[in-house]
């Protein structure tokens, strides 16, 4: 990977990108550091050390975000509506018609869609930033308010600000995101979070000299967090090199193209194959599941001190984080989300079907069903080996810190996922465009 990032910044052009794309990183990060009018951000720091690490939607953001929300910043909101919005036009896109068409229009259906998507994540970002300024306003942290000014007409103007700095600060997102695709490398919301991931690392890094610090104060347990502290670096490490093997797996299934003879010339008589990734369906499952779970425990803290015992308190502790009914329902939804998300992605009877009207068969099956029949035998035995992946990175780091009782370190699978994925799609970009440079230099 270093070897590549060496080569593309003795290119020109690809340095201009690789530039381009770190300073876009440099203005996301200087946002998240700018601070919304009218909060109490001593109060809002407190409030989400208490939040941050229950599994709640706020955490989660928090953790995409690269601690911007825990500062109240501009960028509070990260790019997460932009990425519902994205979710929400693909499966519009399959249940509606019209959108369907639109999309298959080439460019300007492309464009249209685009569109689509940027008007949503904005209704979307008014609505989430609507939903946490009245989180906000009703909580206190040490009986101090998070929000200023929650009295008459200054209560409804500071109201009007927050909101539409939140969303302004994810239009923003979005708009620099669309750059770095222009005019950078890599895809740009992507890099995004990856930046605001990568932002965690120095608090990792933090709460683990804290332990290490901890275990020189009280030698009983020295020898206890001396094993622990290694053994998250060795997971960490180990998760890594997981996802990068797993990344680069894919299933070839063979294909025989027959010879038929047009005019003079000959076709086809050529064997290829269709490459099937296990990793198709990406991080999207661990996202959609984690959104889910994340719902019981904000609702919880909308209600309060009115969910303190009874009936209620329990069904919120079952899903509490770390918990084995979470880890459980979150194997579940992966798995689920996993074969959801590939029906959408692939449809083996159109594959079958143009596999038939291109004269090309898969050795030892018929065509036509029994070809469609095969592809989604094969689609499914992939996709179980991928969600099993999945919910292993995803469980990990949760299962290794309710043993340990390292709960605050951050190490989440979603994230993980994400910066070794975003890394390695990065890397094959550049390496790409470095390969047409060479070409178009030999052409010339």
């Amino acid at each position: 990977m270093f070897k590549t990032i060496r080569n593309a910044w003795k290119v020109p052009e690809l340095r201009w990108k690789l530039l381009f794309t770190l300073f876009i990183i440099v203005v996301f990060r200087i946002g998240s550091v700018i601070t919304v009018p009218f909060l109490n951000t001593d109060a809002l720091a407190g409030l989400m050390d208490e939040v941050s690490n229950n599994g709640s939607a706020l955490g989660y953001l928090n953790m995409l975000s690269g601690n911007a929300f825990a500062s109240a910043s501009l960028f509070a909101m990260s790019i997460t509506p932009y990425i519902n919005a994205s979710i929400i036009m693909q499966l519009l896109t399959i249940a509606i018609r019209p959108l369907e068409r639109l999309a298959k229009e080439g460019l300007e259906g492309q464009k249209k869609v685009t569109a689509i998507t940027r008007f949503l994540t904005v209704g979307l970002g008014l609505v989430q930033g609507t939903a946490f300024y009245l989180y906000l306003r009703s909580s206190t942290w040490q009986g101090t308010p998070v929000t200023l000014y929650n009295e008459g007409g200054a209560q409804v103007f500071s109201a009007i600000v927050i909101i539409l700095t939140f969303t302004a600060g994810t239009a923003l997102l979005m708009w620099l995101g669309e750059q770095v695709n222009k005019k950078g490398v890599g895809n740009g919301i992507s890099i995004i979070l990856f930046a605001g991931i990568v932002a965690q690392m120095p608090t990792i890094i933090m709460h683990l000299v804290d332990y290490i610090k901890l275990a020189i104060a009280a030698p009983s347990v020295a020898g206890k967090f001396f094993g622990l502290v290694p053994g998250f670096v060795l997971i960490f490490f180990l998760l890594v090199w997981v996802i990068v093997f797993m990344n680069d797996a894919e299933r070839r299934i063979p294909v025989q193209y027959a010879k038929r003879v047009v005019g003079r010339k000959m076709y086809g008589g050529q064997s290829t194959h269709i490459p099937i990734k296990i990793g198709a369906t990406g991080v999207m499952p661990v996202i959609f599941a984690s959104s889910i779970l994340a719902i019981p425990s904000t609702i919880q803290m909308f209600l309060g001190d009115s969910v303190k015992d009874g009936f209620w308190k329990g069904f919120f502790d079952a899903f509490a984080s770390g918990g084995w009914i979470y880890c459980i329902v979150y194997f579940i939804l992966i798995l689920l989300f996993a074969f959801f998300y590939i029906t959408i992605q692939y449809n083996p009877m159109e594959m079958a079907n143009n596999l038939r009207q291109n004269h090309g068969t898969i050795p030892g099956i018929r065509p036509g069903k029994p070809t469609s029949d095969y592809i989604a035998k094969i689609l499914s035995k992939i996709t179980l080996i991928g969600a099993l992946f999945l919910a292993f990175i995803a469980l990990l780091p949760i299962v290794y810190g309710s043993v340990t009782g390292m709960q605050n370190l951050g190490l989440g699978g979603t994230s993980i996922i994400i910066m070794v994925g975003v890394a390695l799609e990065t890397v094959k970009q550049m390496e790409s465009q470095m390969m047409m440079r060479t070409y178009k230099g030999f052409l010339d």
